[in-house]
C-alpha cells in the first residue's frame, strides 16, 4: 500500500512536471520548424532542422515589423533596462529603510505607512500622470525615461527594513564606541550582513525589469529603443498578415535565457536571501 501511495504520487509530480514544460517544448519545435510548417493544417510535434537559422535571422537580419532592428538592440535594450531598475531599486531601497530604522525624525511611521502605501496602487492607475511627467521633461525614448520612474520600490524598503530590525543592538552600539558615523557603519556593518537579501531582491528584479512590457510601449516610439518583450508582441500583431510563429517562438526563447542565467548564477544567494 505504501509503494502504491508513492507510485501514485510520483505519478502525479511528472505529469505537474510535464504539464509545466509542455509550453516550453512547443516553443520549441515552432522555433526549429520552417514557417511553412506552422501553417500547416496539422502542426509538427517534433523540433526541426531550421532552430539555429531562424535564431541567425532574427539576431542579425532584424525583424521586417520592427523596421529592421536586429534582435541584438533589443537585448541590450532590455539588459540595460533590467539592470538599471534592479540596481537603482536596491540602492533607493536601502537608503530609506537605513533611515526609517537607525534615524529619528518628525513623523518616521507616517513616512514609511505612506511608502508602503503605494504598494496598493497598481502600474496601470499612475501610468497617465507619470507619462506626462516624463514628457515634460523630454525623456521620452531615452533610457532615463525606461527607468527612472520604475525605480522607488515600496517592496524593497519593507524588507530591508525588517532585516535591519534584526541586527543585534549590540553591533550599533559597538560601532557608536568605535566611534563610527552612520556612513561607516553602514558600509561597515549594515551592507555586508545584507548581501544576501541583496542578491535575492536583485534577482527578483531583473526579472521584473525584464518582463517590463506596458512602460516601454507607452515610453518609446522609435524602434531602436524598443525592448525583446516589446519585439515579441511587434511580431505577434502584424496587421493584415499571419504572424511568423517560428520567430516569434525564436525570440521568446532567446529572450527566455538572460534571466534564466541570472537565476542560474546567483542561485545559491538568492536561496540564503529568502530563508
Amino acid at each position: 500500500m505504501k509503494l502504491l501511495n508513492r507510485l501514485i504520487s510520483h505519478i502525479f509530480l511528472v505529469l505537474f512536471i510535464l504539464f509545466m514544460i509542455l509550453p516550453l517544448y512547443l516553443a520549441v519545435v515552432a522555433a526549429s520548424n520552417e514557417g511553412a510548417a506552422m501553417m500547416q493544417s496539422q502542426l509538427p510535434l517534433f523540433p526541426g532542422p531550421s532552430f539555429f537559422k531562424n535564431i541567425h535571422t532574427v539576431l542579425t537580419k532584424g525583424l521586417s515589423v520592427t523596421g529592421g532592428e536586429p534582435l541584438t538592440s533589443m537585448l541590450l535594450n532590455s539588459f540595460v533596462m533590467a539592470v538599471a531598475i534592479a540596481l537603482g531599486k536596491i540602492i533607493l531601497a536601502l537608503g530609506s529603510a537605513f533611515a526609517i530604522v537607525y534615524f529619528d525624525f518628525p513623523f518616521k511611521k507616517t513616512c514609511f505607512a505612506l511608502i508602503f502605501a503605494t504598494m496598493m496602487l497598481p502600474v496601470e492607475v499612475r501610468i497617465v500622470p507619470t507619462f506626462q511627467v516624463v514628457a515634460s521633461f523630454g525623456l521620452l525614448n531615452s533610457f532615463s525615461g525606461l527607468t527612472l520612474p520604475l525605480l522607488a520600490s515600496a517592496t524593497g524598503t519593507f524588507l530591508f527594513r525588517q532585516f535591519f530590525k534584526t541586527i543585534p543592538t549590540e553591533l550599533v552600539d559597538a560601532a557608536k564606541l568605535d566611534g563610527a558615523g552612520p556612513i561607516r557603519f553602514f558600509f561597515d556593518i549594515v551592507l555586508p550582513l545584507s548581501k544576501t537579501q541583496i542578491s535575492a531582491l536583485f534577482v527578483i528584479l531583473f526579472v521584473y525589469g525584464w518582463n517590463q512590457y506596458l512602460w516601454p510601449l507607452v515610453i518609446t516610439t522609435e524602434t531602436k529603443m524598443a525592448t525583446v518583450v516589446m519585439g515579441i508582441r511587434y511580431l505577434a500583431g502584424v496587421a493584415d498578415q499571419v504572424p511568423e510563429w517560428h520567430y516569434i517562438m525564436t525570440v521568446a526563447l532567446i529572450a527566455l535565457i538572460p534571466p534564466c542565467m541570472v537565476v542560474m548564477l546567483m542561485q545559491r544567494w538568492f536561496e540564503k536571501g529568502l530563508k
